[in-house]
């Protein structure tokens, strides 16, 4: 598969489960993570790398989340089962940072693109990957608890293990639907 194709036919696969990638393969991941465009080299991000009993952790801060603003026992059962979609979990987050010529939504973008490269090099790595946000992503409940200051935002959860089942591709629109020409 060339390199083009493989980025054109990507897709977030939820059906995960172990192994995870290993200590070689996810400095890999984090090296391709911190090498998105930057503008003024600020690395305006922070990755909180989740598996085993931080599972366990999180899950009690999603359920605490959820029970903030419900009492629904359906969405209760669901926070409980969240972090445990993948064997592991990667937590992107903003790390803004003061800068003259670099405002915050530079930043904000800067990390979800550092999202979307542990995604793909999960992806390339063989492995499945799920970019998720939803509810628990705006918690200040969680933000604390993952020690994310308040004027910081999570961009997403990245779910990542071996895939144990594999997705056909999914339809696509043609680009040229989303392309005006100007002049």
């Amino acid at each position: 598969m060339s390199p083009i194709e493989f980025l054109a036919t990507r897709q977030s696969n939820g059906f995960l489960t172990s192994p995870a990638p290993s200590a070689d393969q996810l400095n890999a991941i984090f090296t391709t993570a911190i090498a998105v465009p930057d503008h003024a080299g600020l690395n305006p991000y922070k990755f909180h790398q989740i598996q085993g009993d931080g599972l366990t952790k999180l899950t009690n801060y999603y359920v605490e989340a959820i029970k903030s603003v419900t009492d629904d026992p359906v969405k209760i059962a669901k926070a409980e089962k969240m972090a445990y979609r993948a064997p592991l979990l990667i937590v992107v987050s903003t790390y803004y940072k003061q800068h003259a010529k670099v405002p915050k939504q530079e930043q904000l973008v800067t990390a979800g693109c550092a999202a979307h490269a542990i995604q793909m090099a999960s992806t390339a790595l063989g492995y499945g990957a799920m970019w998720r946000t939803g509810d628990v992503a705006y918690s200040n409940i969680v933000k604390q608890g993952l020690g994310i200051s308040e004027d910081n935002d999570i961009v997403g959860f990245i779910y990542i293990g071996s895939k144990s089942k594999e997705l056909p591709n999914k339809p696509r629109k043609a680009a040229e639907h989303f392309i005006e020409q100007w002049q």
